[in-house]
This record gives structure tokens, sequence and C-alpha cells, in this order.
């Protein structure tokens, strides 16, 4: 079985090509995939060739983990899930290819417990499970932000679960103002236009690495800083401002099963709004043209791509 996917073969250069999937076991799913995300953090360093290394990173490999479509066939031990519409974080199925991630093709097989079931009128919108699990992640873990920086998917998302949770509105920043539009019940602005230095947290989704400094600047004694970004480089800071505030810093990785659940719980229930987010749609046909677009243009929030009429 054949699968049209996108591949990187190395830093940009970026191709779609049909690809030869690897064989389906008795537990696995043939997903045929509807729409895919273009994440601008992971994949952009993935693409520029940034990325720090991970165990199954190389090239050639196909990019992605923000993947929703429908279930076409599966092995006897999961034959009760075809039909079942399903969000996918990435793939490791091509036998030409690596899968670090993975998620970008038009057809994947994945063991049934990596397919999420989620509701299929969100549409396309339905690619924003991960980050929106992330954000969930990040949250659950400690007090909510009173700043965020960053005014990306993942920090708009941060924003409406921390007013969904019953928290107090945060500051979220920006640099870009092209950026600083589309708040929801807070407040967007620019670094330098907010005096406060009394932050108890502040969550960084920035990915910018040398920003430590200017944000221990902004806290309050025994303030947290958590980061939930992904940043390529080495991060360091001044010890003395850091001493002085008795800052706190907290690493928060990636989701896990119990952030996507409670992710569809507050979606299902209405807690939690994932419109407005996704900017940019395309068809896959033109995916080497909507790479450089969704990791370049700051006025792209998100791009995803239409696999649809792929084949």
């Amino acid at each position: 079985m054949d699968a049209l996917a996108v591949i990187v073969d190395a830093p940009r250069r970026l191709a779609l090509r049909t690809l030869e999937l690897t064989e389906s076991g008795p537990s696995d799913l043939v997903v045929e995939i509807h729409w895919s995300g273009i994440s601008s953090g992971t994949e952009k360093l993935l693409w520029t060739g940034e990325m720090p290394r991970f165990p199954g990173m190389g090239y050639p490999l196909v990019p992605g983990y923000e993947s929703v479509g429908r279930v076409i066939d599966a092995g006897p031990e999961a034959a009760d899930r075809i039909g079942d519409w399903v969000f996918v974080p990435g793939a490791n199925c091509y036998t030409e290819a690596k899968g670090l991630f993975g998620g970008t093709a038009d057809k994947l097989v994945v063991p049934s417990a990596r397919a999420f079931p989620i509701a299929e009128s969100l549409g396309p919108d339905g690619i924003l499970f991960a980050l929106a699990a992330t954000a969930h992640h990040a949250l659950a873990a400690g007090n909510p932000p009173e700043l965020i920086v960053g005014h990306g998917v993942l920090g708009r998302l941060l924003a409406r679960l921390t007013i969904a949770a019953g928290a107090p509105a945060p500051v979220v920043w920006d640099n870009k103002e092209c950026r600083r539009t589309g708040a929801r019940g807070y407040n967007c602005i620019a670094p330098k236009d907010d005096e406060r230095r009394d932050y108890r947290t502040i969550y960084d989704v920035s990915g910018y690495a040398d920003g430590l400094d200017t944000l221990i600047g902004k806290l309050d004694k025994g303030g947290e800083i958590v980061l939930a970004g992904f940043y390529a480089n080495r991060l360091n800071f001044a010890f003395a401002p850091a001493f002085q505030a008795e800052a706190r810093m907290r690493v928060s990785a990636e989701w896990g099963p119990d952030d996507l659940a409670s992710t569809r719980a507050m979606i299902d229930a209405g807690a939690l709004d994932l419109s407005g987010l996704v900017s940019d749609i395309r068809p896959a046909a033109e995916a080497e043209e909507a790479y450089p677009a969704a990791l370049l243009d700051p006025d792209c929030l998100k791009m995803v791509l239409d696999w649809r009429e792929a084949a």
C-alpha cells in the first residue's frame, strides 16, 4: 500500500511524493487523512535543519503530528473502529523515510491506540487537538499564567483554557503587531508597553531562547517561569537577578493521553472553542508552497493542508 506524503529530504528540500507504507498488523488501523496541520515551531526546525537530535531523527523524513481523517480499514483485532473519525498525532509507517512525526500524508497506518476519536463536526479545526492538549498539559501541572509570551496558536489556546478554568484573564505579549489581533477576553500587547514587574506565573511559548533575562525581570519574588515552547538554542540567564527574585522554572513537555481526553471533554462541553485559529487552508498538492508560507509569513497563524483531492 502506498501513500502520497510530504517528505523533507534535507533541510529546505521538501517534496510531495508517493511512499510505500509498512504492512498493517492485526491491531492497526488504516486512516484516510482529510486535513493535516503545519507546526510553525517544531516543523520549522525540521525544515531549517535546526532541530536538536532526537531518537529517530534524520532525513529523509515525513513531518507532521496534526492529522484528522477516517478509519477506512483495520486488522481483525480493531475491525470495530472502521468508520471512526479520528485525530492522529503522527505515524511511523514508511519503508523509505523516517517517521519521527510522520502525519503529513493522505493515508496512514497506525496502532489503534494512536487514533483518538473526535467529533467530525470540528472539520479542519480538529488538527488543533495536539496544541490544545499541549496547552492543557502545561496548565495541569501548576498555577495558571498571569502573563503568556507569544500570541501564536499555542499562546491563544493557553489564554482560552485559562479563562475557561475560571482563572483571571492573562496578559499576552507579542512583538509582531499583526499577531496582536484576535484576542478573546484578554489583552494582547507589545512587551515594551507592559510596566508590570510582579507576575507570579509567566508562560513562555515564544521559542525565543534569549528572553529569559527579560522575563525574570518581570517576576514577583518566588515567581515561576514555565517554558512551554520548544527551543533550538541553549537557554541562559544572568544569575544575580534570578537569585534576587528567587525565580523558579518549569519545563512543560508534550501532552499525554489524559490531556487529549480532557481537551475533548472541554470542547464537547463548549468550554473550549477552537474557532478562529486556522488562518489558511491549501490543497495538499500545493505543499511545497504552503510550507514556506506557514513557517515564514507572520500573517499565517495556522496552515492546514487539504488532502481530500490529493489522490
